[in-house]
């Protein structure tokens, strides 16, 4: 710092600070400008991102509650979803049945949680099957790249040029409706999405340092894949596998619709649509229910989703 001698002999810089404005601070002091910040985790930011998010809380019990009633929705209910009563057809709503019944008599509380029970059940089989297959695809055409990313590139925009819905309907036409039938068709092409977006992820973390220190001390490509890239993209796969089941739910009710899914007597939200369609303006109740489920679920399921994305997106970070 450059400094003035006075005609006192007494050293001053041009901003006129002399030495005796510069004093050594005791250790008190010192701690005193220290500034300590809680370490959180990773995945604890994100949790207390996610947290603050209402619409995204919000959903998340929703959903959470109607798992819970999909699992005791059918033994409070006092009826079995099953059982005809033909003195009791088409009644409204009332404190014997919460949500009426439909033409046989049937108890539409009941079946509208065995129903939402059902489209859970194949939305997290499907997803569980998209997240398996797609994960190893995508891992292996992300980290190989070449001639390998090249083959199993056409494969999957091959299968992805058919029209999905009509691979699944051809597949429960030759072998016969059921859950594990749907599951099954869901996932022929369901986990072309989930493998391409593993793929991007893995081509940008492949040439990251710790990789190649990885690959330097020996490591396989198996290893390097599954204890470093794989769990380095667990993010987009998570927001990935929240929207996986939505659609596969979605897809099992059309399918109902349609008569392809689960069959009489276990109810399904499609199946129930479906039954109650005819007689839709003289017993809306019948329709309402299972119409205002399936939508309730899909909703929540994509507002969470979006919700955990932001939570999850190191962009998004302040």
């Amino acid at each position: 710092m450059a400094t003035i001698e006075t005609k006192h002999g007494q050293a001053v810089d041009p901003q006129g600070l002399t030495k005796a404005d510069f004093q050594k601070l005791d250790q008190s002091e010192k701690k005193g400008e220290v500034v300590v910040r809680e370490s959180i985790s990773a995945w604890k930011d994100a949790w207390l991102r996610l947290r603050s998010n209402k619409y995204a809380m919000a959903s998340l019990i929703i959903l959470l509650l109607i798992v819970f009633m999909a699992i005791i929705g059918q033994s409070i209910s006092g009826h079995d979803y099953r059982t005809n009563d033909l003195m009791a057809t088409n009644e409204k709503p009332s404190s014997n049945h919460w949500f009426g019944t439909d033409d046989l008599g049937r108890d539409m509380f009941a079946r509208t949680w065995m129903g939402a029970g059902i489209s859970l059940q194949v939305g997290l089989y499907a997803a569980l099957v998209d997240l398996f297959i797609g994960v190893i695809i995508g891992g292996i055409m992300g980290y190989f790249g070449g001639k390998v990313d090249e083959i199993l590139n056409r494969i999957c925009d091959i299968l992805y040029s058919i029209p999905s819905m009509l691979i699944v309907i051809l597949l429960i036409v030759v072998l016969e409706p059921s859950m594990f039938t749907i599951v099954i068709a869901l996932s022929i092409t369901g986990w072309i999405s989930m493998a391409w977006i593993v793929r991007g992820q893995i081509m940008q973390l492949k040439n990251q340092e710790y990789v190649l220190a990885s690959r330097s001390l020996g490591a396989g490509p198996g290893r390097i894949l599954f204890r470093h890239l794989i769990p380095n993209a667990i993010g987009p796969i998570i927001v990935t596998l929240t929207m996986t089941v939505p659609n596969a739910i979605f897809s099992e009710a059309f399918l109902s619709f349609l008569g392809l899914g689960v069959q009489s007597p276990a109810a399904s939200l499609g199946t129930m649509i479906n039954d109650a369609l005819k007689a839709m303006t003289i017993y809306p109740w019948r329709m309402l229910f299972p119409a205002v489920l399936i939508s309730l679920t899909m909703l929540c399921f994509n507002i969470f989703g979006d919700g955990l994305r932001d939570a999850l997106d190191p962009k998004l970070k302040k």
